[in-house]
């Protein structure tokens, strides 16, 4: 069977979470490919899939990594239609040229159209099933013009795919709620199946182990991944690089840059190790004590299946990233900082308040517990199988 995945390409989440379902479609002799654009195409290179180019969709950020929706609407950016035909006339010719039995769209409306005209099979990855723009005064138009006609459409557009996947943990532990509020008549083709975690925590070595092959010692270890399209990253890595240059010895600390096109050699400073792409980062994952990351849902549900709790400091501006870690703040495993307030001090303060409590880790480790049931990956190549019949 041929599978192509059309990925969105903006950060690396929704192309790190098809990844695994793809080695997995792979590994039992299927056929692979993916339609993706920036930074994503970094990371299907390093994973040797077959790639195609798609025209890339952006949007503007400002100088604290905040998205910029009055530049975003003002320029050729997520709202152009200009360049979105122009992704569905590329997602055709890849289609017809691929000629797949499946497509899996990760939260590309170009894909699933694309599919449904040439009439193959197809199923959606998607955790945002409802866009909100920030109600703040200057936006207030458009969230409403969003809020009605535009939504209305996105929705019967990923209605199209035979079934709509939502990468979180079922009820009662699902981050995404604010975003996944849908109605009724649509919601028989949702499912929510877990995150696609490709190492599961018990499959590798003891955290001790972990912890000696990187040359650490039994103080806590932070591990912070930045997360986050190129631009957003810019600003939060200057930012955590500066708050933790001088942080305090009694914790060690692990930073990921996430740039899939860098080196994979360690920097070390102090306590401190910096790595611009760390290709064993779940190994991290399970010998950390605590992690400190932007809010987006992959890194939270990964650090829960791990039983980590989070710091969390959401993108400004950013109102899915805000759903998230209020969610995971009232599921007891998270603690949010604001990203105007932050500082050193504020940032020291809150790791030992981490750290003097057991309810966040026990939190977490309780909630690792239920979820650990859900196997995503298979949960999707089963039924990749089943729709394409």
């Amino acid at each position: 069977m041929k599978v192509y995945f059309g990925v969105c390409g903006i950060g690396l989440g929704h192309v790190g979470r098809c990844i695994p379902i793809a080695n997995s479609l792979r590994q039992a002799g299927n056929e692979v490919a993916f339609s993706t654009y920036k930074e994503a195409i970094s990371y299907v290179k390093r994973e040797n899939y077959h790639l195609f180019r798609a025209p890339p969709i952006y949007f503007a950020v400002k100088s604290d990594g905040g998205v910029d929706f009055r530049l975003t609407t003002a320029k050729p950016g997520i709202f152009s239609i200009f360049i979105f035909l122009n992704q569905l006339k590329k997602e055709i010719e890849f289609l017809k040229r691929y000629s797949p039995d499946f497509v899996v769209s990760d939260s590309r409306l170009s894909t699933i159209i694309a599919a449904f005209l040439l009439k193959i099979p197809a199923l959606t990855i998607l955790n945002l099933y409802r866009i909100t723009i920030p109600r703040e005064k200057r936006f207030l138009h458009l969230a409403k013009i969003a809020d009605g006609g535009i939504l209305t459409i996105i929705g019967r557009i990923w209605n199209m795919s035979k079934a709509v996947l939502v990468p979180d943990f079922p009820y009662p532990y699902t981050l995404s709620v604010e975003n996944l509020l849908v109605p009724p008549w649509r919601r028989k083709k949702i499912k929510l199946i877990g995150p696609t975690i490709p190492t599961r925590a018990e499959d590798l070595p003891e955290a001790a182990e972990i912890r000696r092959s990187f040359g650490l010692d039994d103080r806590p270890l932070i591990f912070v991944p930045i997360s986050g399209p190129p631009e957003e990253r810019r600003y939060f890595t200057d930012l955590m690089k500066q708050l933790l240059r001088n942080f305090s010895n009694d914790y060690q600390i692990i930073m990921s840059l996430g740039s899939p096109s860098s080196q994979t050699e360690p920097i070390r400073s102090g306590s401190m190790i910096t790595y611009d792409w760390l290709p064993n980062r779940f190994e991290v994952l399970k010998a950390c004590d605590l992690v400190i990351s932007r809010a987006g849902l992959g890194t939270i549900t990964q650090a829960i299946c791990y039983g980590k709790p989070l710091l969390l400091i959401p993108t400004p501006h950013q109102t899915e990233q805000l759903n998230n870690a209020k969610r995971a703040e009232k599921l007891g495993v998270a603690m949010i900082l604001d990203q105007k307030a932050l500082n050193c001090d504020l940032l020291l303060s809150a790791v030992k308040k981490f750290f003097s409590l057991d309810s966040y880790k026990i939190k977490a480790e309780e909630i690792q517990r239920e979820v650990s049931r859900y196997d995503a990956v298979n949960t999707t190549v089963k039924m990749i199988k089943d729709l394409s019949g």
